[in-house]
Order: C-alpha cells, then sequence, then structure tokens
C-alpha cells in the first residue's frame, strides 16, 4: 500500500467535484485528502486527490479518472519531482505564563501566529505532513480547541510538463 498524489487539471463547471468523488465513491475508493481551486485562467480548476492504495488499486484509479470528461489532465505528483504543502491552523488554550512557549515553537517551525486573545492563540503552518504532523506533536501538551487542515496541494517540478491553458480548445 502506497500514497498517491494525483494533480488533476478540470472543467471549472459545476457539478464536476460531486461527479469526480461520485467515481471514487461507486467503485468504493477512500479519497484521503481533497483539494480544488481556480487556476490563472478561470475556466479551470486544479484538483489534487491523495489516495491510498497497491499497484493495482492506483492504476485503477488513474485508469477511471482519465476517462472522464471534465478531466483535461492528470499527474502523478512524485516526490522529488514535485512540490506538495498543506496548510494547517490551530487554535490553542494558553495563559499569559504559556504563551512565550508557544511563541518559541511557533517560531522554531516558522509558523505565524494570526490571532491571540486572552485564553487562546490561532496559529498557521504551511508545510509537508511530517512537518505540520511534528509541530502538532509538540503543541499535543497544549490543549487543542480547534484545528483545520486543508489537505495537500501540490504542483510538479520545473517546466517540461505544463499544460499551457491558453493552448486548451473546447
Amino acid at each position: 500500500m502506497h500514497r498517491t498524489v494525483f494533480s488533476m487539471l478540470v472543467d471549472n463547471t459545476s457539478g464536476v467535484l460531486s461527479r469526480l468523488a461520485g467515481m471514487f465513491s461507486r467503485r468504493g475508493y477512500n479519497i484521503d485528502s481533497l483539494t480544488v481551486g481556480v487556476t490563472a485562467d478561470d475556466r479551470y480548476s486544479r484538483m489534487t486527490v491523495v489516495v491510498t492504495g497497491d499497484r493495482q488499486i492506483i492504476e485503477q484509479i488513474e485508469k477511471q479518472l482519465r476517462k472522464q470528461e471534465d478531466v483535461i489532465e492528470i499527474k502523478k505528483l512524485e516526490p522529488g519531482r514535485s512540490v506538495c504543502k498543506e496548510l494547517i491552523l490551530v487554535k490553542i488554550r494558553v495563559d499569559a505564563g504559556q504563551r512565550q512557549e508557544v511563541i518559541s515553537v511557533t517560531d522554531i517551525f516558522r509558523a505565524k501566529i494570526v490571532d491571540v486573545s486572552e485564553d487562546s492563540m490561532v496559529m498557521e503552518l504551511t508545510g509537508d505532513q511530517s512537518k505540520l504532523d511534528a509541530f502538532l506533536k509538540l503543541l499535543s501538551e497544549y490543549e487543542i480547541l480547534e484545528l483545520a487542515r486543508t489537505g495537500i496541494t501540490g504542483l510538479s517540478r520545473g517546466s517540461e510538463d505544463v499544460t499551457y491553458l491558453d493552448s486548451l480548445e473546447y
């Protein structure tokens, strides 16, 4: 079993997310992470889907995705040949005596403090999953009040396999 990250260029039309997620559901495949956002050309969206499975399952998922009419392009984002990041926001309960400790941990990870109140702090951190998990582990001695993770998004490195949006035709 291994994790695979698919980066897909899809039509930016209503129902695309539902149709693609439905394809996974109908075939019994689980989505570990899913992010979607419009590209520089608002006719298209970039969808990043993370799945786990053996080689046969991953190949079947890729074949099924390629059959979808909304999918313009699919890339597997291979480690070392791509950049994959995730964003978390974490709110922890802190009192005045704990703030400096939390600020120190935040600084070590190059996280950003985005909100401070009398009894809580909200931090923002972007990085790979292992960095985010290590950050959360250090914060585990504090009460985590809320946590939001965006899921993985990514792009391949370099310009060799770029699809130029203005060259796509409908």
